[in-house]
């Protein structure tokens, strides 16, 4: 079985720490090899993400790796967080530039997630593996494709351990990523980011706003299904399976699963690999 890791972000009420203690209950059972945890931007949030990276280690006993975004923070208090993080047990960090704080005209101390890659390199050496962004389908605001790919090989230099690519579902997109990845002398392990489909039209708006290309086909098939939601989740399981098992036939160093804190679609997916 390749390996998986997963995705899930902080709760900020009881309802939604109970039902994350349900999901991670059940996925647990898959042997992730680590969990992360996105990044709450600006303000009270971040607290969200310490608390929950603590509780993944402490209570289910779980690798779990904080998002640590540069964009909107200091250098100090990226430092606070890393020192925190350390405390805390955190022995990888997934790092990324991130979006400005709605609110916050000012972009923060580093620009970069290469620059962010640096700090913690040259700061503490390798106490932590560094995981990075990429996009097999290009960053949305990257002026092109040759220069999004600089941007990648940038935070590679800089210290990067892995990298976790946004997610998409064309394989094509993935493996061409990779081939380019390695032309230009990036060898770290590119691990596809996967997205079990839970709620199609969510999906839908969530994947303009990132860049992320639903094929058309895919769109097609699921309309056809009119209200079925039994029908909708069997194709969403199989089409997500599919790509995974291309995936892994390709040579792809693992699985990153973005569970939205859901069990259901990625169990869904995972019982067809």
């Amino acid at each position: 079985m390749i390996p998986i890791s997963l995705e899930f972000y902080p709760p900020k009420t009881d309802e939604q720490r109970a039902q994350l203690d349900r999901t991670v209950g059940r996925l647990k059972a898959h042997a992730p090899q680590y969990v992360s945890c996105t990044f709450g931007a600006g303000g009270s949030t971040l607290s969200y993400t310490s608390e929950t990276v603590r509780h993944l280690h402490q209570h289910h006993q779980l690798e779990a790796a904080p998002h640590l975004s540069c964009v909107g923070g200091t250098r100090e208090e990226i430092r606070e967080l890393l020192k925190l993080y350390r405390a805390i047990g955190c022995r990888r960090i997934v790092t990324l530039r991130g979006d400005l704080p709605s609110g916050m005209g000012h972009a923060g101390d580093l620009r970069y997630a290469a620059e962010l890659v640096e700090l913690i390199r040259t700061e503490h050496g390798d106490r932590f593996r560094i995981e990075v962004a990429a996009y097999p389908e290009v960053h949305p605001q990257a002026a092109d494709a040759f220069t999004d790919l600089r941007h990648f090989k940038a935070k590679v230099d800089a210290g990067a351990d892995a990298a976790i690519t946004q997610y998409f579902y064309n394989a094509d997109a993935y493996f061409r990523f990779v081939d380019d990845a390695r032309r230009i002398g990036v060898d770290i392990p590119i691990v596809p980011g996967i997205m079990p489909i839970s709620n199609f039209a969510q999906l839908r708006r969530f994947s303009e706003a990132c860049g992320a290309e639903i094929p058309r086909w895919i769109g097609k098939r699921m309309q056809a299904l009119g209200d079925d939601a039994a029908a909708i989740r069997e194709l969403a399981a199989d089409l997500v399976a599919g790509l995974c098992r291309r995936l892994a036939e390709g040579g792809a160093p693992g699985l990153h699963f973005y569970t939205l804190n859901l069990a259901k679609p990625t169990e869904a997916v995972l019982a067809r690999l």
